[in-house]
């Protein structure tokens, strides 16, 4: 055995690795980007792996491989699983042939999402198995125990993550990759055809297999009871939260740590909660645990009457909920650093796009999406009024045009989406505006990469995610496809403000549909950065009469002092020229080509 230092999204990787998995498809999102990275780096000689435009084709290609004998592996963050709860709920009934798992990653806190719903939810109301890792190590164990649970008991079988098991990192010890040779593949339409027929017939077959999957969760090596069993506290508790509670608890409580959490095993629950008068659910978020218990009979079971329902759990709000405890003496200073608010990237290409938004809001009502263009919202762009999730940015315009004009308001609604939200979900918002003749702007803001989750590629760049050259498909054209008439179509370059301006004003000056494309690539992208090597911009204080009209584009590198703006050596200015082009007194120029 060979040990490594490991995150838990890189020994979900290798777990997928060494089980012989065949076929990796994600979508990337924060916190499970990382994964399908690590497959694409290091395993992609032995799994085929690709980014799919959306949740839902990446778990359909993983079904496909499934139902082809293949083992098959997706992952994705817990909104994205909304997205992906089609074909999930529907290989539910239909079951497997090769192996098929896949990798929810919860946000608890909202670090990098929109909510923190516990998709633990899923596994019951999808009938599918479902597993919880506590470390780094169980990640590597756990990804190899799913597949053979999917294939045991033929059932898909989901690995819920969170942020904490996803980031942080332990020892893990690896081994060689099994050779999983693909089982054949047969026709069996009375299986996969889930035609209303089969799927009744489906049914029963699933929740006999899950009585099964549940007998044999009572007594496996995921489900243990650890600490001393003559303790007067037994605390029932899964993933993190298990960590947790070890470290407040030690070995003063005795604990029935759940890998396998559905199909709870409800005997081996019940044996050990009946053997303590004191007894803790620990579990970030809901009570998925606590509930279950609960509905056993033990109504003397402690969980979020005292421990928050909201945000992520760590050992002192563990501490303070359930002990008397005093906290341990910690190292502390009496200074808080300065709240500092995401912004832009300083030559990010969208900034030009917001400045131009901020200067037209009695045109229009914009509306923004998911992606690093969401930073857009920061004062002082202010640069949409809400949000909702991917690819809405553009399909609720059409329903917000309509109330505006029941309600008289003559501005004209924007919306937007980028290239890679534009592949996951914004085509078809747009196709609808375009069939609804909807009153609508909408803006598909195109830097040629997937940057919020750290520039993966996407069907709009030039390459997939084994490094092998890919079509690159054409947004332009897909626009195009949609019949809208090319006067109603502008591509312009975000940063040349009055090709921004004019197109903001030529859709607002219209009835009905019309697109702008804002192309220019991330600075951030290396060939981009490299190009850019030397390129800065200059402020001569002689000329710099402090009008801050350079401020209102939120640009990191600049700042103000002294009643004058300055752009300092290393504040990552790229050159990129916007605050040139709104400097009226001329005191800003570009320097390095």
């Amino acid at each position: 055995m060979d040990k490594k230092m490991l995150s838990g999204n890189e020994a979900i990787a290798r777990g997928v690795y060494e089980a012989g998995c065949h076929v990796a498809a994600a979508y990337p999102g924060t916190p499970s980007t990382e994964i399908l990275e690590n497959i694409g780096e290091h395993y992609k000689k032995d799994i085929y792996c690709q980014w799919a435009c959306n949740e839902k084709v990446a778990f359909e290609i993983a079904s496909g491989a499934s139902i082809g004998g293949a083992r098959a592996f997706c992952a994705f963050k817990h909104v994205g699983m909304n997205v992906a709860t089609d074909p999930i709920f529907t290989m539910g009934y239909a079951g497997v042939n090769g192996g098929l798992v896949f990798v929810s990653a919860d946000d608890p806190g909202c670090h990098s999402s929109q909510n923190e719903q516990d998709n633990r939810y899923y596994a019951p109301h999808a009938k599918i198995g479902m597993v919880e890792p506590s470390d780094s190590q169980e990640c590597r164990d756990y990804a190899m125990a799913a597949f053979q649970l999917s294939e045991q008991f033929d059932i898909p079988v989901m690995i819920r993550m969170t942020t904490r098991v996803c980031h942080s990192k332990s020892m893990v010890e690896c081994s060689e990759r099994q050779e999983v040779p693909v089982r054949p593949y047969e026709r069996k339409t009375e299986k996969f055809a889930l035609l209303p027929a089969v799927a009744r017939a489906r049914h029963p077959q699933r929740e006999a297999s899950l009585a099964r999957m549940e007998e044999y969760a009572n007594d496996c090596p995921l489900n243990r009871e650890e600490g001393d069993p003559n303790a007067a506290i037994g605390i029932i508790t899964s993933g993190i939260s298990y960590q947790h509670a070890r470290e407040v608890f030690g070995d003063t409580a005795c604990y029935l740590k759940l890998g396998l959490t559905y199909p709870l095993p409800r005997k081996l629950i019940s044996g050990f909660a009946a053997r303590f008068k004191t007894l803790y659910v620990i579990e970030e978020n809901d009570p998925y645990l606590e509930t279950a218990v609960k509905a056993l009979g033990f109504g003397h079971v402690v969980g979020k009457a005292k421990i928050p329902i909201c945000g992520e759990l760590n050992a002192e709000i563990i501490r303070q909920a359930l002990t008397d405890a005093p906290a341990p003496e910690t190292y502390h200073v009496d200074a808080e650093a300065p709240a500092r608010p995401p912004s832009m990237c300083a030559g990010c290409p969208h900034r030009g796009f917001f400045y131009t938004i901020s200067r037209n809001l009695k045109r229009i009502v914009p509306v923004g999406d998911i992606g690093c263009y969401a930073l857009g919202i920061n004062a002082p762009l202010n640069g949409f009024d809400y949000s909702i999730c991917m690819g809405s940015g553009i399909s609720s315009t059409i329903g917000l045009a309509q109330a505006l004009k029941r309600q008289g308001d003559s501005r004209k609604v924007l919306g937007m989406v980028g290239d890679s939200t534009f592949f996951h979900s914004g085509i078809n918002s747009l196709i609808d505006v375009v069939a609804a003749d909807a009153n609508v702007i909408a803006c598909i803001l195109d830097n040629s990469i997937t940057a919020m989750t750290g520039h993966q590629q996407n069907p709009g760049t030039q390459y997939n995610l084994m490094g092998e050259p890919s079509p690159v498909i054409d947004i332009l054209g897909m626009v195009k496809g949609t019949g809208l008439a090319p006067e109603r179509i502008r591509v312009v370059d975000p940063l040349d403000l009055p090709a921004m301006e004019a197109a903001i004003r030529d859709g607002a000056a219209v009835t009905g549909p019309f697109v702008i494309i804002t192309r220019r690539p991330c600075v951030l992208i290396k060939e981009v950065a490299r190009a850019n090597a030397g390129k800065k911009c200059v402020i001569d204080p002689t000329k710099c009469v402090g009008c801050k009209l350079c401020t209102r584009i939120a640009c990191p590198a600049i700042s103000f002092a002294g009643g004058k703006a300055s752009i300092t050596e290393g504040s990552g200015c790229t050159g990129c020229g916007l605050c040139a082009s709104m400097c009226k007194s001329g005191a800003i120029t570009k320097v390095g080509g």
